[in-house]
């Protein structure tokens, strides 16, 4: 074991942003845009659902920007992530379909054109996440009427990218996708519920279900998966169950916070080594016996 006094050099060494780091995870309080803290080629797969530029009230972005903005805006955070990831990396993007608040907009065709013609990302798939959620609805356009109505779908789409090359030729190349899940997850229609907002206590959380899905289906045991957009901590949760590294990104305090509190209880962090974090006092957990190569520096 380590000695105290290396436990505490190593911590204060540590960006004031690092909220959290130990073997296998880290969360940085920062702004995609910022941050350094994240070698260029070391993530596997991408997992995140960015802001949807429909006024979510959240505590630190601005969900109201002009269309062109918007778009601008995605262009620059997933320019990032394309730098961040392996040449065989993917990038699993949750987004609407379109939307209808404060004018009709493509917003999936949209930001899969930028990724493609403005990123470099290459395209290879779009799933369907068929929530059931109709509660989204916010005007009927022309009631019984031809004039105006407005065609609202209660779906979101997952668009799959990859940086250079599909076939995976890096990592454990260790699967632990269960035949059945892998016949039913490859059918591009995905039907689960969404995520309560009280419940986890941030204004726009997706579920777990979704990053598993992805982090299953496309990355290997032990691989690097990050969220630029880590909000309630959905994608760390997931990587932490499905035994791969996580990487989170959030320029909320709070949220980051709310992040770290779920990984540690609905993500069982405590079967980890908690032996190099700043900023959140905790005591340590034991040792874990075969520890995990370490995350990129």
């Amino acid at each position: 074991m380590k000695n105290t006094s290396n436990k505490s050099k190593k911590a204060k060494s540590l960006s004031p942003k690092t909220l959290f780091k130990n073997d296998s995870f880290l969360i940085i309080n920062d702004s995609v845009f910022d941050t350094d803290q994240i070698e260029p080629g070391s993530v596997d797969l991408i997992v995140t659902s960015p802001p949807y530029n429909v006024d979510i009230k959240y505590n630190s972005h601005d969900d109201q920007l002009t269309y062109e903005d918007y778009k601008e805006f995605s262009r620059k955070w997933m320019s990032r992530c394309y730098e961040w990831l392996k040449d065989d990396g993917r990038f699993c993007l949750n987004i609407p379909l379109d939307k209808n608040k404060g004018g009709q907009q493509s917003v999936g065709a949209d930001l899969t054109t930028i990724a493609k013609e403005n990123v470099g990302f290459k395209y290879h798939s779009t799933i369907v996440w068929n929530e059931g959620n109709i509660s989204r609805r916010t005007a009927w356009g022309s009631w019984l009427s031809a004039s105006a109505p407005y065609v609202i779908a209660p779906v979101e789409l997952i668009v799959v990218f990859y940086k250079k090359e599909w076939k995976k030729t890096s990592g454990s190349k260790v699967s632990d996708i269960s035949k059945q899940d892998f016949m039913d997850w490859t059918n591009g229609l995905w039907t689960f519920s969404g995520e309560s907002k009280k419940r986890i206590g941030h204004p726009a959380p997706f579920p777990i279900e979704l990053p598993r899905r992805c982090i299953q289906l496309f990355s290997y045991k032990d691989d690097v998966v990050l969220d630029p957009f880590l909000g309630s901590g959905s994608t760390l949760v997931a990587a932490n169950l499905c035994n791969r590294k996580g990487i989170g990104i959030d320029v909320d305090p709070q949220y980051c916070k709310i992040a770290l509190d779920r990984l540690k209880k609905e993500g069982k962090l405590g079967q980890f080594k908690l032996d190099a974090y700043a900023n959140v006092k905790e005591k340590p957990a034991k040792t874990r016996k075969n520890k995990k190569q370490e995350l990129p520096a």
